[in-house]
């Protein structure tokens, strides 16, 4: 089983104590979105999980004590650093922060295991193409030596945004084309791979991948583990990824950030989050009389799971 710890919320920086937690006793609750009373039980013994699969803005409140973690389980993140400031992302740490926090990630878990997010890529009056590629350039050059590869999107349109993000500007096909062509151009002059997340759209004429961002290919990789052939279901359509259990909770995250999908507003996750409890098996509250507990589907990936877990022995 692939874990996921970042699709709904950015776990790490708000929920590390928890998430250490959970680890450390072995497993782990997490309510079903569409039906709250449905609740599900991982065990998180090393035996269980394939690879954990982090996704945050901010990796620092657990770099500390990430080696709890890494030292037995098959790991990799994906760390969002784009060009916004606290007008779009107002909970995320300024740009030179985070490079040098990724930096020092990177040093712990090694290059293969960390890929960098450009995303989503918006355009506003303050936030331009033009911005967006000096803002792009610049930052890679920094992390090229410190990275696996860069997965950019584009924003989506959705409906939330009208009220969420008034000052967006759609994006017209001839920006998009604009926008690849130049990321392309700096990812070749950096040696960066450089691929898209979430979309049909293809920019393979520029040197961009269209493969999704948490593939089995890449977990092997980045793990030196082998997995058994399998169908990438995806998370949802233009999605290429494995699928994955993820054991956040939406309307949980206070990062504020404007373009957000698992937010309904920022009001619903400053609510949420008073009901955290660093040591429930949930991320918020506890179980109810009339919650039904269930254990997960957790089938090994692996090519063979009994010989690879003695990779952590």
């Amino acid at each position: 089983m692939i874990l996921n710890t970042g699709a709904r919320t950015d776990t790490v920086q708000y929920f590390s104590e928890w998430l250490l937690n959970r680890f450390k006793e072995g497993f782990v609750y997490t309510r079903n979105p569409l039906f709250p009373h449905k609740v599900t039980r991982y065990e998180l013994s090393p035996d269980k999980i394939d690879c954990v699969l982090f996704c945050s803005k901010n990796y620092a409140p657990i770099l500390p004590r990430l080696h709890e973690i890494t030292d037995k389980y098959r790991t990799y993140f994906h760390y969002t650093v784009t060009a916004y400031g606290k007008d779009i992302e107002p909970g995320v740490p300024p740009i030179g922060e985070s490079i040098q926090t990724l930096k020092e990630l990177s040093a712990l878990v090694g290059r293969q295991r960390v890929a960098w997010r450009y995303d989503p890529v918006l355009l506003t009056k303050e936030y331009t193409a033009e911005r967006h590629l000096q803002t792009f350039a610049a930052m890679a050059e920094q992390l090229a030596p410190h990275i696996d590869r860069c997965i950019f999107s584009f924003v989506e349109m959705y409906k939330k945004l009208e009220s969420n993000m008034p000052e967006l500007i759609p994006l017209t096909q001839a920006d998009k084309e604009r926008l690849a062509e130049g990321m392309g151009a700096i990812a070749a002059k950096y040696g960066i791979r450089l691929q898209t997340c979430g979309t049909n759209g293809d920019f393979s004429r520029y040197g961009i991948h269209a493969s999704g961002c948490a593939t089995l290919e890449i977990l092997g990789n980045a793990n030196g583990c082998e997995f058994r052939d399998r169908a990438h279901k995806g998370l949802r359509e233009g999605c290429h990824c494995i699928e994955s259990r993820d054991i956040g909770a939406y309307d949980t995250c206070l990062n504020g950030c404007k373009y957000c999908y698992a937010n309904k507003n920022t009001e619903a996750a400053r609510r949420n989050y008073r009901l955290h409890d660093p040591s429930s098996p949930l991320l918020l509250g506890h179980l109810a009389q009339d919650d039904v507990l269930q254990n997960g589907d957790q089938r090994s990936f692996l090519r063979s799971p009994a010989r690879q877990s003695s990779l952590f022995d």
